[in-house]
């Protein structure tokens, strides 16, 4: 039987860091979703607050092999 994959998407958030957005997102669907394969950065973004970077997003898609 060939390989199957599902994509997903994400959104990842973080006060510290884009690597630290994309490491909670993907362990945290890692939680409920068995066989995660692979992921790609799709979009980043952040906010702003009082002129000093407040916030980390990452829009990401994960792969995850079907049964």
């Amino acid at each position: 039987m060939e390989k199957v994959y599902k994509k997903i998407e994400l959104v990842g958030i973080s006060s510290k860091s884009f690597e630290d957005a994309i490491r909670d997102a993907v362990e945290r669907a890692s939680k409920t979703l068995h066989g995660l394969a692979w992921f790609d950065v799709m979009e980043q973004h952040g906010k702003v607050v009082d002129g000093k970077v407040a916030e980390f997003q990452v829009i990401l898609k994960v792969a995850f092999k079907l049964d």
